[in-house]
């Protein structure tokens, strides 16, 4: 079993009941991804799989045999932040940056979803054509907790960073 981890192929583990979260930091050292609740309620662990955003705490690593996985440290380029990591600096949304990983890979896919015409619960219509108003944000960003009171930050570098279009797909 392997998958693309950042755009390097690694082998998966040989224990079939680790989970993706427990993998990525343990075996892999890819300590981005944090360890939150531990029980798919807070978004820390968020990552990117082809693209969607999945919580990699309530998932088997040995179910992403050959996909793509994207975490933090796989955005932007070497050297240089990922458009939204530098928005979250711009609008102070992180404060002691635990949860911010996985907001950030959660945006990415938020947005993913939103260009793919995919509703929320408060969209206006359940047409292809999703606007995404601080509202429509708030309710897609939901899953993702921030205990130390960040979100209006958060939210507002995501819209920054949307309604600029500088928010790209990410492909590993």
């Amino acid at each position: 079993m392997s998958f693309i981890v950042n755009r390097n192929a690694v082998t998966g583990p040989a224990d079939p009941r680790v989970s993706l979260l427990d993998h990525l930091r343990e075996t892999l050292h890819l300590t981005g991804t944090k360890k939150g609740c531990n029980q798919g309620a807070c978004g820390a662990c968020t990552v990117l799989v082809d693209g969607e955003r999945i919580l990699s705490c309530l998932a088997l690593a040995v179910q992403y045999d050959g996909r793509q996985i994207t975490t933090i440290e796989g955005l932007g380029e070497a050297g240089t932040l990922h458009p939204l990591q530098t928005a979250f600096i711009e609008y102070d949304g992180f404060q002691c940056g635990y949860c911010t990983p996985g907001q950030i890979c959660s945006a990415i896919g938020m947005a993913a979803e939103a260009r793919r015409g995919v509703p929320s619960n408060v969209s206006a219509n359940l047409s292809d054509n999703v606007t995404l108003t601080r509202e429509e944000v708030q309710e897609r960003m939901s899953g993702n907790l921030c205990r130390c009171g960040a979100h209006n930050g958060i939210i507002d570098a995501i819209q920054a960073t949307i309604t600029s279009e500088r928010v790209t797909e990410v492909t590993a």
